[in-house]
């Protein structure tokens, strides 16, 4: 501080660059709590969409959906199994292959992730999947 009572041109300066790098610090930290956040509600999501193909399975006679469109239409009892197919928290599809066969649950539900290509190491799916 100068003798006039008011700050010199260099405790401006640093009090302007150590608010800047706490700044940056917390825009840096609250970034990865928001992909956190993300990557679970997508696993959230697989999840409940999981759910629901196996109680497609069940009231089907064994046939899974070929398509996650099929569970928020009606089949063939009337029956919606999702309100709306929503899309991943990047707003990308969910990506779903069906199962081969009937009786074993080998069918794949993922989201491509927040670079929305798929088969990178950045593909969200559930942990319960084959």
């Amino acid at each position: 501080m100068n003798s006039n009572g008011g700050f010199t041109l260099i405790e401006l300066i640093l009090v302007t660059v150590i608010i800047g790098i706490l700044a940056g610090m917390v825009v840096i930290n609250y970034g990865g709590f928001q992909q956190d956040a993300k990557i679970r509600a997508a696993k959230g999501d697989i999840a409940t969409l999981g759910q629901a193909i196996d109680l497609y399975v069940l009231q089907n006679d064994d046939q899974y959906p070929q398509s996650l469109q099929e569970l928020a239409q009606p089949d063939r009892s009337g029956r919606v199994y999702v309100k709306e197919l929503k899309n991943d928290p990047w707003n990308n599809p969910y990506n779903y292959i069906p199962a081969t066969s009937a009786r074993k649950a080998d069918y794949k539900i993922y989201s491509s992730g927040p670079d929305g290509v798929e088969g990178n190491e950045d593909d969200v799916t559930s942990s319960s999947e084959i």
